[in-house]
């Protein structure tokens, strides 16, 4: 690593910290000729990760939408924020761990139901049914006979 203040070409690690899960580690470097102090991060490469809509256009996953669906279904229900976070990042991580570059928006509704089911019955309810797009009250209550 070159020194950000003499340009000398090496530098020590002091220290090393990891940050967000693991995904960033935050350096704290020496430089070996003038002794000065810098900082430097280090993160992952990743490739974008695209969602396949029902009609076939594509998009790249967004976390902030899955967020706001998510707590939408989550409204006035004993649900944290760092909770939907978490299944949103447990998501991520998933699909991102099977190494896909693509993945159909049916698998992450799934993966979200899935999530909801076992955090609050009411929440997965909610969020079936826009997801499934309930047109009848008795697609509704088979939903909820599966509970």
């Amino acid at each position: 690593m070159k020194c950000p203040f003499c340009s000398y070409h090496d530098t020590r690690v002091i220290d090393s910290r990891t940050r967000d899960g693991g995904q960033m580690i935050r350096r704290r470097r020496e430089c070996i000729k003038c002794k000065r102090r810098f900082t430097t991060s280090e993160q992952i490469d990743e490739f974008p990760l695209m969602i396949i809509k029902q009609d076939s256009r594509r998009e790249e996953f967004d976390r902030k939408k899955l967020f706001k669906s998510i707590q939408v279904a989550c409204i006035k229900r004993p649900v944290s924020v760092t909770s939907i976070e978490q299944i949103i990042t447990k998501i991520e991580y998933d699909l991102r761990d099977q190494g896909l570059e693509e993945v159909k928006s049916q698998k992450v509704g799934e993966m979200v139901m899935d999530a909801l089911k076992e955090l609050d019955e009411v929440a997965y309810v909610r969020f079936a049914s826009v997801y499934k797009n309930f047109q009848a009250k008795e697609e509704f209550i088979k939903e909820l006979k599966k509970l």
